[in-house]
């Protein structure tokens, strides 16, 4: 893909908000259309890391729990965020380890994303992890979960009913029901 010139131009930038995970900035803006603006970009401290665990009999892991933003249940792949300067896969198997209990012998990296590319700089790597072992979970202080081992085929059908709407949750489980056939 050819690569287009950036048709915006920075007046300035000031940070807005910041905590552990996020970091907010406001950017005043020449627009594309040449009018000034605000242009709010949230950066993420972390990677975002999704996994799609997949035994012998075609089934795979979803990780439950009420996520505060969206005031609602949230059906979604295991994840977790990485710190940008470990590496995608070690973050993978950790994030693995402590929400499901699962360690893997085999993984396959299926899919980098940007999350949200209008408002945010998040990058989202996604993996592939077969010839499981199960084991004790380990949640974080935060994470009240529930854990559920389904057919993938089940958890692509979730997906076309909408039943789950994780950005990285959606794009795991097709692209990982394609590369598989399914």
């Amino acid at each position: 893909m050819e690569q287009e010139k950036n048709p915006w131009q920075i007046l300035s930038t000031r940070d807005i908000y910041e905590n552990a995970w996020i970091q907010v900035k406001e950017n005043e803006v020449i627009n594309p259309g040449n009018k000034k603006g605000v242009y709010g970009v949230v950066h993420f401290k972390n990677k975002a890391i999704g996994i799609v665990p997949i035994d012998e009999k075609g089934n795979t892991w979803l990780v439950g729990q009420y996520r505060f933003p969206l005031e609602a249940y949230s059906w979604e792949i295991p994840m977790g965020g990485g710190p940008h300067n470990e590496e995608p896969l070690e973050a993978a198997k950790r994030e693995l380890k402590e929400e499901t209990g699962l360690r893997a012998k085999k993984w396959e990296h299926i899919c980098t994303i940007h999350t949200s590319n209008s408002v945010t700089d998040e990058l989202g790597y996604i993996f592939i992890a077969t010839e499981l072992e199960e084991g004790a979970t380990a949640f974080e202080e935060t994470e009240v979960l529930k854990i559920k081992k389904i057919p993938l085929q089940q958890a692509i059908e979730m997906v076309m009913r909408n039943e789950i709407t994780d950005s990285l949750s959606i794009a795991g489980l097709l692209k990982a029901g394609r590369l598989l056939g399914i």
